[in-house]
């Protein structure tokens, strides 16, 4: 992991832009050359990186959107190019009409923000989010402070992982008490969107989205939104599982009806997808504990056209000895798409009568599940 750290791979939607002025006028203290800004946002379903050269701190940029869009502002106080910043300074910022005022004494991260409405709501909940810097800071330094051998260790990745956690549910209290306080702002409604997933936690989603005011939810990103949640409440916990059939290695179809009578865990993943490899020796640890016990796993693989070797390598370079499916279309894969997956790695456990009775378990989560049903 070069930059952020990784836990799932995910489908972003596209969505087009054009039509708004905005202008970013910056200022971080007295920086000059080297140091760069880049704003990176999404244009027409594509990513867009664009860079601009600071002098005695201050840089701008400005362009066109047709509503409202969400950005990142990062500075590269040596000019280092974006993908090789392990620490970047950051500030998330809207694209909106008007102008967008940046200020700084000597960094993003430090940065007063505001100019525009929708920037003065950003603004407040970055203060809000302040108080997570240090646990931030921790867990950073736990990550890259180590060595590739101690982060292979399975105390490394426990205690990483129970720290990791423990900052996420931290932010996510914070983003949930900013909803509930700004149900107008298109804030609240972004930050629901990259916070939580409908299809990884449609109980939360679902009552994050009810505190949105109708106005918010009826936007185009809001009705996008509502339209996961739709579906993902088709494979909520209780829900009977949605039967497909998708061809096997050798091209043989196999639905997941056919597995019925047993407990079985669908596991959404893909050979190029980094959380998903470092997440299958926990569902080989759990599949080698409970196969004899009326368990097994059905693999999909969301691998990309033309990538059925890839797809092939990584199953035995892993050790994956349950039966697997795929139709090679990446995020398009239509048993993907029945179930709402958005991110992978994914996985829904389904019981000997068809029905879901656990979703995304993951690490020790999926033994402990497997435990308790059997």
């Amino acid at each position: 992991m070069k930059n952020w750290i990784l836990t799932a791979c995910v489908a972003i939607p596209a969505m087009a832009f054009a039509q708004e002025n905005y202008t970013i006028k910056g200022k971080v203290g007295t920086l000059n050359a080297p140091a760069k800004a880049y704003l990176s946002y999404r244009l027409n379903g594509a990513n867009q990186l664009d860079s601009a050269n600071i002098s005695n701190g201050v840089f701008s940029f400005s362009g066109t959107v047709d509503e409202p869009q969400s950005a990142v502002l990062a500075l590269a106080h040596q000019g280092e190019p974006i993908m090789q910043m392990e620490a970047p300074d950051l500030l998330p910022i809207y694209l909106e009409k008007g102008e967008i005022v940046v200020n700084g004494p000597d960094s993003l991260a430090k940065a007063d923000l505001g100019g525009t409405p929708l920037n003065k709501d950003q603004a407040q909940l970055n203060k809000s989010l302040s108080v997570l810097k240090a646990d931030e800071a921790a867990v950073m330094n736990l990550y890259y402070g180590a060595t590739d051998e101690q982060r292979g260790s399975e105390t490394f990745q426990k205690d990483f992982e129970q720290k990791y956690n423990a900052l996420q549910e931290k932010r996510e209290n914070i983003l949930g008490a900013f909803i509930g306080e700004h149900p107008g702002s298109l804030v609240s409604l972004y930050t629901l969107v990259s916070a939580v997933a409908p299809d990884r936690d449609y109980e939360k989603a679902q009552q994050l989205f009810g505190k949105l005011s109708p106005t918010v939810q009826k936007s185009k990103l809001g009705t996008a939104y509502a339209e996961q949640l739709e579906l993902a409440k088709g494979t909520a916990v209780g829900a009977m599982a949605p039967d497909f059939t998708m061809n096997d290695t050798t091209g043989k179809p196999v639905s997941l009806s056919s597995f019925k009578g047993k407990y079985v865990l669908i596991d959404f993943w893909a050979s190029w997808c980094v959380p998903c490899r470092q997440e299958n020796p926990n569902v080989v640890a759990a599949y080698q504990k409970f196969k004899d016990k009326n368990f097994t796993v059905l693999g999909v693989s969301l691998d990309k056209p033309n990538a059925k070797e890839a797809w092939l390598k990584a199953i035995k370079d892993d050790s994956l000895t349950w039966t697997h499916v795929s139709d090679l279309q990446f995020w398009d894969n239509a048993a993907a798409k029945l179930y709402g997956v958005r991110g992978i790695p994914a996985n829904f456990l389904i019981d000997p009568q068809g029905k879901i009775i656990a979703r995304n378990l993951r690490g020790e989560a999926l033994q402990a599940k497997l435990e308790s049903v059997l």
